[in-house]
């Protein structure tokens, strides 16, 4: 075998990627990386163990480097950064009860075939192919739970009740006799995977059922082995949060200190909504404005196609509309899709990105849950958030930058606060722009924020089991639990209750996730006003934003000192980056 060139931090990117791929055919699909279509990623114990040896050789090479570059440096510390992260759940071995309602092994494995290529007959013998190793992939997984239930190590009851009504609706069996734990979930004729043979017009054969059967044998040892000896306790308290909100967030936050921050941005946006409710209708209260605007036919769209019509033209009217004038976007990253998401999921809206070659774009998913009317008011920055200027722009940017990132940079790297933290500022920016000045779609915006800012309330507040401030109305002075998260949720953002039920098992399923949109948002905010202090009249929005993207994702504390540092990188004094603003 040939010795990788490990001597650079491009080397040894380049090298992981590569190994990292090899390994996790799931997400060498997600990325685009070829090779490998028909098989899908070990997750158990073993699977695990060489995913880690990987990464360990990776950290031992890097450290090892004499770094003399700034760019370098830079990608040298964003992997450090992550490994380390990782590093940290493997001794604490999370991996043995990786298990959740959204973003889990179980949800990897099925939405893996949502990203496959579909066009030619070797595409589609992939997918048929690939369905046949359903079984053992699930089987493979279910041995790491296993495991972690030998060792004490699992999840709430919650997330296993959602997770096994899930895989009762992919495998298009009947629903469990256990009570459900969310809103009911649309089912699926003949199973995702049948479905999806249908839709191709292709036959799957025993492979589509393999699959679909497999799926229903998840939820049966999910049900009868799994459940009862899951933790009936939801929080997992302090400790563990205060690592996973690290993960999340590639920063140290002072949870108290976040907690009472996140109380004042939901009495702020309280505030906001109240004023803009009298603009929509003259004395009217928030929920009374916003029942005006969900019961208006005029601002909605009827039937599922129309809708996606409705969301693919708003993102290319908007695309057309920063280009250059706010962005500088470059030619693949102009093409995006607006698709609507198979039924099983938890009800939020997501982002897939481009393949590394952008022979796939980026996507937009829009759960549906099997509503066939959408009021439009909250949509509007639904859209900007996760297309443009949002997820869309921020990785596709990312995945175009060959010459100036890394392969890590471009295909691995970040955290959820830079992410989501960018798509929250990037609805914000679209207000600023002028882009909601309808009294509408900016309560749409204040309905947005408000569930972010909820959600930093909550999150720490269940997992940490905190108090309710006493000048609040809503049960001041009692601590916080998952049968007051909900109403809570309800009566301060007014998103639909079938989809709130699903995201309170969310928070409880992915702790410190959730806080991720706000506190991102927070360090961008900080950051654009600090460059704007620091350059006076010289600041330049645009060149701001390119020089920020031009970074590359990393964790919240390293986007911090990057954009404080005085050199090429930063848009803080005179350099590259800040010349080239427009």
């Amino acid at each position: 075998m040939t010795t990788p060139d490990l001597s650079t931090v491009s080397a040894i990117s380049d090298w992981y990627v590569d190994a990292l791929a090899e390994a996790s055919p799931n997400m060498a699909t997600a990325l685009g990386i070829p090779g490998r279509e028909a098989e899908l990623t070990d997750y158990s114990p073993g699977g695990h163990a060489q995913r880690s040896a990987i990464r360990r050789r990776a950290e031992a090479a890097l450290r090892a480097l004499d770094i003399e570059s700034e760019r370098d440096r830079v990608a040298r510390d964003v992997m450090l950064e992550r490994f380390d992260y990782e590093a940290e759940l493997e001794a604490q071995q999370e991996h043995l009860r990786s298990l959740n309602i959204l973003a889990s092994p179980l949800q990897n494995t099925r939405q893996v075939f949502d990203l496959m290529p579909r066009e030619t007959e070797e595409d589609q013998a992939n997918i048929v192919e690939r369905m046949g190793a359903v079984p053992e992939a699930l089987e493979r997984y279910r041995s790491s739970l296993a495991a972690g239930m030998d060792e004490g190590i699992v999840v709430a009851q919650r997330q296993v009740r959602g997770t096994a009504e899930q895989c009762r609706v992919w495998s298009g069996q009947p629903q469990s006799s256990l009570p459900p734990s969310r809103g009911e979930m649309p089912k699926a004729e003949g199973g995702f995977f049948g479905q999806l043979c249908n839709d191709l017009g292709i036959d799957g054969g025993a492979n589509a059922r393999a699959a679909a059967e497999g799926y229903a044998a998840m939820a049966d040892w999910l049900e009868t082995e799994y459940l009862p000896r899951a933790n009936p306790k939801d929080p997992v308290g302090r400790e563990r949060y205060q690592a996973a909100s690290r993960g999340f967030n590639g920063i140290e936050l002072d949870l108290d200190e976040t907690y009472q921050w996140g109380w004042e941005e939901v009495w702020r946006i309280q505030s906001e909504m109240a004023e803009t409710a009298n603009r929509i209708s003259p004395g009217a209260s928030a929920a009374e404005a916003i029942a005006i605007l969900e019961s208006d036919d005029a601002r909605a769209i009827e039937g599922e196609d129309a809708f996606r019509e409705w969301m693919q033209q708003t993102q290319d009217e908007t695309m057309q509309a920063l280009l250059g004038a706010h962005f500088d976007i470059a030619e693949p990253v102009q093409e995006i899709e607006a698709m609507i998401a198979p039924p099983g999921g938890a009800l939020a809206m997501y982002y897939t990105g481009p393949s590394e070659d952008f022979s796939r774009p980026g996507r937009t998913w829009y759960p549906t849950g099997g509503e066939t009317r959408f009021p439009l008011w909250r949509e509007l920055s639904v859209c900007y958030h996760e297309g443009v200027p949002g997820h869309h722009l921020q990785i596709g940017t990312t995945r175009y930058l060959g010459e100036e990132l890394t392969r890590y940079q471009r295909l691995l790297a970040g955290t959820s606060g830079y992410v989501e933290g960018w798509a929250l500022y990037a609805e914000r920016l679209m207000a600023e722009l002028g882009y909601l000045e309808d009294p509408a779609y900016y309560m749409g915006l204040l309905s947005s924020q408000a569930l972010r800012a909820v959600r930093v309330v909550i999150d720490i507040g269940m997992h940490l089991e905190l108090p309710i401030p006493e000048r609040e109305e809503y049960h001041g002075g009692e601590t916080w639990t998952p049968e007051l998260a909900l109403p809570f949720l309800i009566e301060r953002s007014f998103f639909p209750e079938k989809m709130l039920a699903s995201e309170v098992d969310r928070y409880l399923g992915w702790p410190g996730q959730a806080i991720s949109y706000k506190v991102g948002e927070r360090e961008w905010l900080a950051a654009r006003e600090s460059a704007r202090q620091s350059l006076g009249d010289a600041f330049n929005l645009k060149a701001f934003h390119r020089a920020a993207l031009e970074l590359g994702p990393m964790g919240l504390q390293q986007l911090r000192d990057e954009m404080s540092r005085p050199n090429s990188l930063s848009p803080l004094e005179g350099g590259d980056a800040a010349g080239r603003g427009g």
